[in-house]
């Protein structure tokens, strides 16, 4: 069994990656994720592990018999274009890391620290101890936590939130959530409940997945319905919050601050520069911007590299395979 590998995340753990796959394959590494690099290498492959599969490498690879993204995402992957019978996988295990990164930045910013840094920096004291004018920060306990997707993420984050003593509100594209086993206030559809949730809620998280339903799920309209004091944290997609929308919000305080992880521009494959939006995020005080990396951990992708090497024994056994995402029927 041949295994091509273009998931660049894994060179990390190349080792690891490796011992994980069945022994008597022939694995071999691709430079870059870049499609020529990458088609280059597939024509006789059985296996393709990455999440970026356009159709100039699907075509290449006329024997492909799996397709396994490193993570959860699979959009990146052209399934009509891949040989018949062909399966898309995809993993997760980045669920425990992002919940760590929801946390974190609810913390940050609900108390202030990214403004008291830059204060301390230039010498002042921004807290009432010091400054009877400056304004008292929250903590998290009592805090209506709203989490938009209570899917792998959303429901970790909610269990990290809830040990600080948090309250929970929570809305699906189904609504199928138990409120009371998880520990909510209340569940419900999206659709139905989701302005609801944006009103009552400090810290909105927004980890829902990205389709043409739910592009701009949160505009201007639904930001304005906000509290102004209301953190949002999104590990979802960019594009699930209007751009131009959460600028001019943030901006203009329509709501106290935002933890970015996921972006509106991302570097050309093979190049890690480039401006993650056209509105000028970083000129803000209350933004925390990272370069998609909430879920970048070590242990996100030993769990992945084992999961994935999981499968392609599966597959070298003739076994079902597991988070099959589709089926090429080319």
């Amino acid at each position: 069994m041949k295994i091509v590998v273009a998931d660049q995340n894994l060179a990390g753990i190349r080792a690891e990656t490796e011992t994980a796959l069945p022994p008597d394959s022939e694995v071999v590494w691709s430079p870059t994720r870049d499609a020529a690099d990458v088609a280059a290498l597939v024509g006789d492959a059985d296996v393709l592990i990455g999440g970026y599969c356009p159709k100039e490498v699907a075509v290449a690879g006329a024997r492909l018999r799996l397709v396994h993204a490193a993570g959860a995402g699979t959009d990146g992957i052209d399934v009509d274009a891949l040989p018949a019978g062909c399966v898309v996988a995809n993993t997760f295990h980045h669920e425990d890391s992002i919940a760590e990164y929801v946390t974190a930045s609810a913390i940050l910013l609900r108390r202030g620290f990214l403004t008291q840094d830059a204060a301390l920096r230039r010498g002042e004291w921004p807290t009432p101890a010091y400054d009877p004018a400056a304004p008292w920060t929250s903590s998290l306990q009592e805090a209506t936590v709203g989490l938009v997707g209570f899917g792998h993420i959303g429901s970790r984050a909610w269990e990290r939130l809830r040990a600080f003593g948090a309250r929970g509100v929570a809305v699906s594209r189904r609504g199928a959530i138990d409120a009371a086993a998880a520990g909510l206030d209340w569940a419900g559809r999206t659709a139905d409940r989701l302005d609801e949730l944006l009103a009552c809620s400090d810290v909105v998280v927004v980890s829902a997945p990205l389709t043409p339903q739910t592009e701009g799920l949160i505009g201007a309209a639904e930001l304005a319905s906000m509290r102004d004091s209301a953190i949002l944290v999104n590990v979802g997609r960019g594009p699930l919050v209007e751009e131009r929308a959460l600028y001019e919000a943030l901006r203009d305080g329509v709501i106290g601050g935002a933890a970015i992880d996921v972006w509106y521009g991302y570097p050309a494959p093979g190049t890690a520069r480039a401006e993650p939006s056209s509105w000028a995020f970083h000129e803000l005080g209350n933004v925390l911007m990272t370069p998609h990396s909430s879920g970048l951990t070590r242990q996100t992708f030993l769990g992945r590299a084992a999961e994935i090497g999981a499968n392609t024994h599966r597959l070298a056994a003739g076994e079902p395979l597991v988070n099959v995402v589709a089926v090429s029927g080319r």
